[in-house]
């Protein structure tokens, strides 16, 4: 009872070592492919994850250019146009007499 017990990666190297070349080149491509499709989910998470955020800031962009487009319509009605050159510059719409009329030929 006292033997000691043999470690397990060595008798797991020493019988892939009998086995021959052949499974040893095909147990790395298969680890470097699983390696290879892991990386590859990782990346395209990471993408997915960008592409969510990038939406969403669109959809935000979107709405604060739509609320813009509004107030930018508010803001050059004509009445209200019309409105703030008479109370704050005073203008005044000229008579009739004195507009002149151009023709263009």
């Amino acid at each position: 009872m006292s033997q000691p017990s043999p470690k397990l990666a060595k008798i797991i190297l020493f019988d892939l070592l009998k086995v021959g070349r052949i499974p040893l080149i095909l147990m790395a491509l298969i680890f470097a492919s699983a390696m290879g499709v892991v990386l590859t989910t990782h990346d395209t998470r990471q993408s997915v994850s960008r592409l969510n955020q990038v939406q969403s800031e669109r959809f935000h962009l979107d709405n604060e250019w739509r609320n813009l487009i509004i107030e930018e319509t508010a803001l050059a009605e004509h009445s209200r146009v019309q409105e703030i050159a008479e109370e704050q510059l005073h203008m005044q719409r000229p008579d009739a007499d004195k507009e002149v009329v151009i023709n263009l030929k």
